[in-house]
């Protein structure tokens, strides 16, 4: 090494061993302070406050303070505080509901300091001040609700414990952020099995209720339906015969011969369709005949005594020739 960059060396070593040593030093005595975001630094001489600095960045606080601050170092004491918001949680805070019912609350709330003079020499222990008042506030203001408020009004609820606790919290030096009723739970196991069984039974009686409601529904839907179809059913039923007899008139008019026939026709079919006893007589049959197996004992005998060949297939009644 020459003794040209001996000197470079040594205040390039210097100034990294010297200059850290300097402003610790000077820290340590007061001269500036460091102040970071979301912190307060409160400075106490002889037991009194006498002043804070809250601002972030490099402070002197003989500037804000006097000389008396150089004297902080040796007869004072200089405290930070913590200033940004801070969250809590409380478990199975004990209630009971207006039926006598043991239930188990949980309030989850924030905290951030206001005045962090208040908040060091006002409350030895405003965290756990903070927690007992929330605690409290909370018994107070849910106890001997009715179940289905606690259950449901949750957003209300948790608005009156924060109005409840918000006004000493202030004294303290601490402000209350958000507070929120994040589960209601019931502490009795009995109970809860009842509260279940009965979930259960509404949940089967409304699932047969909407079932018997979808039944009756579609039961209306398939009346509707028949009766819409019966209907025009009817309608046509009670159309055919106005078409035929249209027709029917139509072709009269054109060959009455024709109409006859079409109505022998349609007569002959009526008659077969009935399934009737017919009895068929000769154009040229002179004589009353008793159809239908009526005639009178004596002629029944009379043709049963005729010869096979010789039987006719009608009946003579005897009356008839008197």
């Amino acid at each position: 090494m020459s003794l040209d960059t001996a000197p470079t060396l040594f205040a390039f070593v210097f100034g990294i061993v010297a200059v850290p040593l300097l402003l610790a030093v000077a820290r340590s005595l007061g001269l500036y302070a460091i102040v970071r975001e979301r912190e307060s630094q409160v400075f106490t001489l002889f037991g009194r406050v006498i002043g804070t600095l809250d601002d972030p960045g490099l402070r002197f606080p003989i500037v804000h303070f006097g000389l008396k601050s150089l004297l902080i170092p040796f007869f004072g004491k200089r405290q930070m505080v913590n200033t940004t918001m801070r969250q809590f949680y409380l478990r199975d805070q004990m209630v009971n509901s207006e039926e006598g019912t043991p239930m188990g609350v949980g309030i989850w709330y924030e905290m951030q300091v206001s005045d962090p003079v208040a908040y060091l020499f006002n409350n030895a222990d405003p965290e756990g001040s903070l927690r007992a008042n929330v605690a409290s506030a909370a018994i107070s203001t849910l106890s001997n609700l009715e179940m289905d408020k606690l259950l449901e009004d949750r957003h209300q609820l948790s608005r009156k414990v924060r109005a409840t606790v918000s006004p000493l919290s202030e004294k303290w030096g601490y402000k209350l952020g958000s507070v929120y009723m994040r589960k209601v739970s019931f502490t009795d196991r009995q109970m809860v099995d009842n509260i279940t069984d009965k979930v259960v039974k509404r949940l089967i009686q409304v699932t047969s209720a909407m079932k018997q409601d979808g039944e009756n529904r579609v039961g209306l839907i398939k009346s509707q339906t028949a009766f819409k179809v019966s209907q025009q059913m009817a309608e046509a039923a009670a159309t055919r015969p106005s078409v035929v007899g249209d027709a029917l008139n139509e072709i009269g008019e054109k060959d009455p011969d024709v109409l006859n026939a079409v109505q022998e026709v349609m007569e002959t079919e009526q008659l077969i369709a009935s399934g009737a006893d017919v009895d068929v007589l000769p154009r040229d049959a002179q004589v009353l005949v008793s159809l239908g197996g009526t005639a009178s004992a004596g002629a029944q005998q009379a043709q049963s005594d005729a010869a096979p060949a010789e039987r006719s297939p009608f009946t003579l009644d005897p009356d008839a020739f008197r």
